[in-house]
């Protein structure tokens, strides 16, 4: 385990997408015209009638992982959540159709069928980067700055 210590930005970035609009590609470029490198999505809830989930289907490695695909399809959002590092979002998602309900990492491609509407708290300090260890799992860690900054206190 890691713990990282942060600070909020005084500020939020709160996101009304319309029909048609992509989410997360929506989402990543709201982050670069803000300069918004790191934050985190805390509230989330539209709909969808297109949309991509990807969720493991291993307790091993490499992990074995499957990719949900849905098209011309109603699906309602009632979360999304995540971290965005160095201006990269790393969002889950739960999505419903009328029977049930389904959860996993929001690919490109989910498109807002009526509305979608997202808040994301603006990390102030520190900045974020994500590597991949080891076994190819992409972990959040200190951008390389903040350690220097930390290594020199």
């Amino acid at each position: 385990m890691e713990l990282f210590k942060g600070t909020l930005a005084p500020e939020t970035l709160i996101l009304r997408l319309d029909q048609g609009d992509l989410l997360l590609e929506s989402i990543t470029q709201a982050c670069k015209e803000a300069g918004i490198l790191n934050g985190a999505v805390i509230s989330a809830i539209g709909t969808l009638d297109m949309c991509t989930l990807h969720m493991v289907m291993t307790t091993g490695y490499p992990p074995v992982e499957h990719f949900e695909v849905w098209e011309d399809k109603p699906l309602e959002v009632s979360s999304v959540s995540g971290i965005i590092a160095d201006g990269v979002p790393h969002l889950h998602m739960v999505v419903s159709d009328h029977q049930k309900a389904y959860s996993g990492h929001v690919e490109p491609g989910c498109r807002v069928l009526y509305l979608f509407e997202i808040v994301i708290a603006i990390i102030a300090s520190p900045k974020f980067k994500r590597y991949a260890n080891a076994r190819g799992i992409n972990e959040l860690h200190l951008a390389e700055d903040e350690i220097l900054k930390e290594h020199s206190l």
